[in-house]
């Protein structure tokens, strides 16, 4: 089905002509062009396809724009699938299919539709009918089928022989397709359907960056087992050490301890394991603590060792690894981005007009101006890459100057705020210095501390009030006061500076939202129950009470008080860290999507129905049938919600164990409920979601901050410098650029390019 590498019609470059000299690889330097006679002609380089050309060099600039290989089919018929199936539309519609076959989840037996998850309430929830679900799957397995389908064709049959991703992905497609036809057969009756658990890999391998961090994960995973594996050793060592403390003795008193903690051996490690995330500190220690306070000893012993120590270790770790490995995943895609801008000025190179001296390789302006009129880029990085090529002198540019031209791409501009007006008026113009001063925004953020301040009051003297009791004319005339100052506020601000510049600035831009809601929430509120006034206390009216009315309004007061954040260095470099955290950590997020989507599933494989209602358990050591409910059990705590009948209840119930707050009850209840071997699928899940993942996105979050705080600390302000440098590039200042043979070398090695210089 494939074609072989160098067989397509329209090959990249012309190939070589016998008789005509060939330089040897490396001879010539970013700047050292050879006569274009160098290059080998099958035909006269008049004769070739100057649009084949010009739209490579388009698809290539666009492949280092995106951090893409080029590795991929270059004639005409190809260069149009490549940039449609990139297309922004086709792209979408793949993000959409992962999103519903994903979504699948919810709605598909056992369905989330429910309002509660908890076992003794819940009603029936709906069951789609036989086929429903499936004829979506079944959808999204055709689009599937045509994404690995073009991708395949794209890379040719070398390449794809080659790609592992691919493979498993046409590997993933036929097991899913086989047990959706099982499903069929069954007529939807089956129990265990094995797609379920596969289909978080469509999204995995849809993400680049992504399969990146798994990569950097899978590379750490050594270093993470070394101190893995003394945490076992540290917790087989206590285990026996407190199995020989704790024995059982004649003193009833004394066996408090073995009874609850120690009994056997799977007890004992559950006990100290829990304790190594301190769950169940002090509720471990104090049966043997109150018969001797030695007993201390051992428990402070195990936690310093295990949790400051070890569990700490285990953090830099990671940390150090992690980033030297994400390191290298940067600087491949700095060799990515540089290899296909490189790419596109030798295609360009072949180009008749390009051939203007004798002496060197040169591109020509005009030439580059046809390409980036077709490349599909952020505009204002267009815009300075065109200022810069009209600007080139003699018209002509060099591979050096070609290379130097796209570094901006690793830049991000400021931007500029549009002017302010001018006035004419004396009087608007002291208006306009008087409001368009930071000193009346520091007001404003007084003024908005003076309204959390009241609230905070108001709500104090009513907290124990009655309903009945309560009168709202204070906080109902106190809202409307500063609602009308933040409307004025807003008015005058944009006087004084502009609409278009008020807008430019993203936190005018949320008081203005937040004002504007406000003041709508406020005149429907007087319209249904009318202004504020002694005894102003009036019944439920429309779809929401007075009350609810006014905690929503003060509700987005205090929302608003975080216009403050960026008039103070330190809090505003904290929360911008978190905001490109949100940007920058996509990968990890999408990697806990795929983790927590796994679990969920095999989770109701393994527990659907194992939890069932007791009746009221709601009283502390009550009984309920031959059982005693003992303080801090699953039963006397309530937690009926956490259990893994549907997909939404599972997920939640993960995220409970995540953070490993109580999860011994889950330990111990699903033990009881389904067997010992639960513990071994909950202790799977906290070593995956609370110490590896949540030590990689520490250590992130550590080499984030790290980066923008030593930036904080070294730039000049916004009004000397003209770019900044994008966070995706947090170690842009240790990458090396890779030279001119590295480069040449990978051109040479491409399966569908036929480089003859």
């Amino acid at each position: 089905m494939e074609e072989e590498a160098g067989t397509e019609k329209e090959p990249l470059l012309p190939a070589r002509t016998a008789g005509r000299g060939y330089p040897p690889r490396g001879t010539f330097g970013a700047g050292d062009c050879p006569d274009p006679a160098a290059f080998c002609t099958v035909q006269d380089a008049a004769g070739a396809d100057h649009d084949l050309y010009i739209n490579q060099a388009v698809v290539f600039i666009e492949d280092a724009i995106q951090y893409r290989s080029i590795n991929h089919r270059v004639d005409s018929k190809s260069l149009w699938l490549y940039r449609w199936y990139y297309s922004k539309i086709c792209q979408w519609v793949l993000s959409l299919t992962i999103t519903l076959i994903l979504a699948l989840a919810f709605i598909e037996t056992p369905s989330s539709l429910t309002v509660t998850s908890d076992v003794r309430y819940r009603g029936t929830a709906w069951e789609p009918p036989c086929g429903l679900t499936e004829s979506i799957e079944l959808f999204c397995f055709l689009v599937f089928i045509a994404d690995v389908s073009v991708k395949s064709y794209l890379i040719g049959w070398e390449e794809f022989q080659k790609t592992k991703w691919l493979l498993a992905y046409i590997l993933t497609l036929v097991v899913s397709l086989i047990d959706w036809t099982v499903s069929l057969s069954f007529f939807c009756t089956e129990t265990v359907r094995i797609r379920r658990i596969l289909r978080p890999f469509f999204l995995l391998q849809n993400s680049s960056m992504m399969k990146k961090t798994l990569k950097c994960i899978n590379s750490t995973l050594p270093e993470m087992a070394s101190v893995v594996l003394l945490l076992a050793v540290h917790l087989c060592l206590f285990t026996m050490f407190g199995m020989l403390l704790f024995a059982r003795s004649k003193d009833k008193q004394q066996d408090k301890e073995w009874v609850g903690y120690f009994h056997n051996l799977p007890d004992s490690l559950t006990s100290l394991l829990v304790l190594l995330t301190t769950a169940n500190n002090p509720d471990v220690m104090i049966p043997a603590y109150s018969k001797n306070r030695a007993y201390s000893i051992f428990f402070i012993l195990f936690t310093v060792l295990g949790n400051l120590f070890l569990m700490n270790l285990l953090t830099a770790i990671i940390y150090n690894q992690f980033r030297g490995y994400l390191l290298k995943s940067v600087q491949s895609s700095l060799l990515r981005r540089r290899l296909g801008i490189r790419a596109a000025f030798e295609v360009l190179c072949s180009l008749k007009e390009s051939s203007v001296s004798t002496n060197e390789l040169c591109v020509s302006a005009n030439t580059l101006l046809q390409v980036l009129q077709k490349v599909e880029m952020d505009s204002c990085c267009k815009q300075a890459i065109l200022r810069t090529v009209r600007s080139c002198p003699h018209g002509i540019l060099s591979a050096a100057l070609f290379q130097k031209l796209f570094d901006e791409l690793d830049k991000d501009p400021v931007k500029q705020h549009p002017p302010k007006p001018e006035y004419q008026s004396p009087f608007l113009q002291k208006v306009q210095f008087a409001f368009g001063h930071h000193f009346f925004g520091y007001l404003g953020n007084v003024v908005a501390l003076a309204n959390i301040i009241s609230i905070c009051v108001i709500l104090v003297m009513d907290a124990d009030k009655q309903l009945s009791e309560r009168d709202d004319y204070f906080l109902g005339a106190i809202n409307c006061f500063f609602i009308l100052y933040y409307l004025l506020e807003m008015l005058l601000k944009i006087l004084a500076m502009g609409f278009k510049r008020y807008l430019s600035y993203p936190s005018n831009r949320f008081d203005g939202l937040l004002t504007v809601i406000l003041l709508v929430l406020e005149v429907s509120t007087f319209a249904v129950y009318g202004f504020p006034h002694p005894g102003w206390r009036p019944e439920m009216m429309g779809l929401l009470s007075l009350w609810d009315m006014v905690r929503l309004v003060n509700m987005l007061i205090v929302f608003r008080f975080l216009r403050i954040i960026p008039n103070m260095k330190f809090m505003a470099l904290v929360a911008s860290t978190l905001l490109d955290l949100v940007k920058n950590l996509r990968a990890f997020a999408g990697l806990l999507v795929v983790v927590f989507y796994a679990f969920a599933i095999t989770g109701i494989v393994l527990f659907k129905g194992a939890v069932v209602p007791m009746g009221n358990t709601s009283v502390v050591n009550t009984t309920s049938g031959n059982s005693t409910l003992q303080c801090g059990t699953y039963e006397q705590l309530e937690y009926w919600p956490n259990n893994f009948d549907d997909f939404a209840a599972a997920v939640v119930t993960l995220w409970d164990v995540m953070v490993v707050n109580n999860w011994q009850v889950f330990l111990d209840a699903f033990s009881r409920y389904s067997s010992p071997w639960s513990k071994v699928y909950f202790v799977a899940w906290w070593l995956i979601s609370s110490v590896i993942w949540v030590n990689l996105f520490v250590a992130l979050l550590l080499e984030n901050f790290i980066h923008k705080w030593d930036r904080h600390s070294h730039r000049q302000s916004l009004s000397e410098i003209e770019y900044q440098t994008t966070v995706e590039l947090m170690f842009r200042d240790v990458l090396e650029e890779p030279t001119e043979e590295e480069l040449m070398e990978k051109l040479h090695q491409h399966p569908h390019l036929q480089l003859c210089r």
